[in-house]
């Protein structure tokens, strides 16, 4: 399974980021970890298995997911606790929600009236928290006009539902400048108090709206819960909020051989030999994820602990490498794409901003053929 290419995933690192975010919103925030497009591509059914062995019931509040289909693949696997869905959905998905026990972020109160319908015809009570646009305006009820929708909302509602929190999410947390990031929270905190009281009794709602950053930057504002997503993956959460490294890429070198000068490499033949040389090809390529921008941007490789560069287009299967300078190299071979090998690293972030892209989009791109392997906290050169 892993002679080829694969993911490699610190679970170690995993559990410390996760940890650390626990820590930095304090003892009185419960956790939210976002686990959408499959465990940000490092493979949902281990990260739920660290996150529930990391968290004890009470500081896992929910698991927080983008899309109904990964709600329902987290009942498959066993999780019976909440499942917060936190994309707004088209209407087709509310029922389908409701089957399986989710709880829906609504933003407009089409979307309460399809809820409450939902509820009717399941034949139980339904949960949902009310998503606050104070800027982000992708979805959300407007900020400045709470004391309207709010009683609209809480009249359509009605006994069918219970209308347990709220929420906002912000646009900038993780720039320098947390100006606009504060103002955000007053906006949201000011629509809180337009907001009428719950019907169930209860004192207040539960009120959230931090992400990795704001839970590292801001203590997560000192609200009931925190949504960590991109830092627990090892992704940076801002200038001052740098996670360990959780994900290694890595492929077998497949083939090995001597080229003379003037021969040309790729589609297009972007590259030519400028002397004889000694080529690598991988067994990796933009099919799996490896991003073919690395080519023409400076990508690189390390092999037997040295940087190589990536020569011509990288392909859909396969990318060549320049292992003139490596002695020894030989098909067999580790090429690490993402991670550590002997002295030398090539972090995520360095990748995703030679392509001009965030460690987000570099992460959730890793293909499905290869593999995950779990290492508990060692960064091996790669299975034998």
């Amino acid at each position: 399974m892993v002679s080829r290419a694969w993911v490699e995933v610190d679970e170690a690192a995993l559990r410390r980021n996760l940890r650390r975010v626990k820590d930095a919103a304090g003892p009185a925030a419960s956790v939210v970890p976002m686990l959408k497009a499959d465990a940000y591509g490092l493979g949902v059914a281990d990260v739920l298995r660290i996150v529930q062995a990391e968290l004890d019931p009470r500081e896992l509040w929910a698991i927080g997911v983008a899309a109904v289909a990964e709600g329902e693949q987290l009942r498959d696997l066993g999780w019976t606790g909440r499942v917060v869905v936190f994309a707004a959905q088209p209407p087709g998905e509310f029922l389908r929600a409701a089957r399986a026990g989710l709880t829906p972020a609504l933003s407009d109160l089409d979307g309460v009236r399809r809820w409450a319908h939902a509820a009717r015809e399941t034949g139980r009570r339904l949960a949902f928290h009310a998503e606050i646009d104070t800027g982000m305006g992708r979805a959300g009820f407007p900020f400045a006009d709470a004391a309207a929708w709010g009683r609209e909302a809480d009249a359509l509602a009605g006994d069918l539902l219970t209308w347990e929190g709220c929420f906002t999410h912000f646009h900038s947390a993780d720039e320098p400048d947390l100006g606009p990031t504060d103002e955000q929270q007053r906006r949201f905190m000011r629509a809180l108090e337009a907001l009428p009281p719950p019907r169930d009794g209860t004192e207040r709602r539960v009120i959230h709206s931090a992400n990795s950053a704001a839970a590292l930057r801001r203590n997560g504002f000192g609200l009931d819960l925190v949504r960590p997503g991109i830092f627990l993956y090892g992704g940076a959460a801002g200038p001052d909020a740098r996670p360990e490294e959780v994900a290694s890429v890595r492929a077998r070198v497949a083939l090995v051989r001597d080229v003379p000068a003037g021969w040309s490499c790729g589609y297009g033949a972007t590259y030519t030999s400028r002397r004889p040389e000694r080529w690598g090809t991988l067994s990796i390529g933009y099919g799996d994820g490896l991003p073919r921008r690395l080519s023409p941007a400076g990508g690189e490789a390390l092999v037997r602990g040295r940087r190589v560069p990536i020569i011509g287009r990288v392909s859909m299967d396969m990318t060549v490498v320049d292992l003139t300078d490596v002695p020894g190299a030989q098909a067999g071979d580790v090429a690490t794409l993402i991670g550590t090998d002997g002295g030398e690293h090539i972090g995520l972030e360095e990748v995703a901003g030679r392509c001009g892209t965030i460690s987000y989009e570099i992460l959730t791109g890793l293909g499905a053929r290869m593999p995950r392997v779990y290492v508990n906290g060692t960064r091996s050169p790669g299975p034998a």
